[in-house]
């Protein structure tokens, strides 16, 4: 079976990101997750969408006195007549465990609510733009960036998944490896914002264009911008697959 057939991928990716998939079917992804960068990036870009929708969702914390209140007026009684071998279901059913579970329902109807093709409720009324997209890891393999751009937009768009440290005085700069040819300087990153949060700037170009040969991206952090023709750095502070999603 190809699991890199984009329907059949993503499909997969939504259901791994969602956590809804276990067993072997889990065990089989996860090794496609170590040996194939597009099942990363479709990971990553669910993992993303269904941080949006939680992110709208306020955290509501009662205050300890609150729990204390609730499990001494109705469960007291009952756990004294049940002390014993069925001490564990009362434990079970306790108010904390018990408010746990309705936060997760009502997350779950909300997220199901707002967007039920996410997990195949109905027919997506429109597809994915196409885009490319490119994940950079940093020197330990960690998610760094995520970076995506629409196939025939001028803008690129950075999310920040991990702290990336820019000194003073210094910038941060983009740089793209094609299959075929020299690598190049794409732009400068502006100023990086938090981790979670997002920025975007314009590409010197259509995407198509700058990237359609492009297997690879990187970040190098430098003194100054880059003149055409200088080139790229020993190292790099960041790096990843640059894919085609469409």
């Amino acid at each position: 079976m190809n699991y890199l057939l984009p329907e059949r991928l993503d499909r997969l990716a939504r259901e791994y990101a969602l956590g809804t998939m276990t067993g072997r079917a889990k065990r089989r992804f996860e090794k496609l997750l170590r040996d194939a960068p597009p099942a990363i990036h479709a990971v990553a870009a669910w993992q993303e969408r269904f941080s949006v929708l939680a992110a709208g969702v306020p955290a509501m914390q009662p205050r300890e006195q609150v729990w204390s209140g609730l499990e001494q007026r109705l469960f007291t009684p009952a756990k004294t007549a049940a002390r014993g071998p069925l001490q564990w279901l009362w434990d079970l059913l306790s108010v904390r465990t018990l408010g746990s579970a309705l936060a997760g329902i009502v997350l779950c109807v909300i997220v199901l609510r707002s967007q039920p093709g996410l997990v195949g409720l109905e027919t997506p009324s429109e597809t994915l733009p196409a885009s490319y997209v490119g994940l950079l890891l940093d020197a330990n393999g960690k998610p760094t960036v995520l970076a995506n751009s629409r196939r025939h937009g001028r803008q690129m768009t950075v999310k920040v998944l991990q702290p990336l440290v820019v000194p003073a005085g210094k910038l941060a700069r983009l740089w793209a490896f094609p299959a075929n040819g020299a690598p190049f300087p794409v732009a400068v990153l502006p100023r990086l914002p938090a981790v979670k949060e997002s920025v975007s700037f314009t590409l010197p170009d259509e995407s198509e264009k700058l990237f359609a040969n492009v297997g690879r991206l990187a970040v190098s952090i430098d003194d100054a911008p880059a003149r055409p023709g200088d080139a790229p750095p020993a190292e790099f502070a960041l790096s990843g697959h640059c894919v085609k999603l469409w």
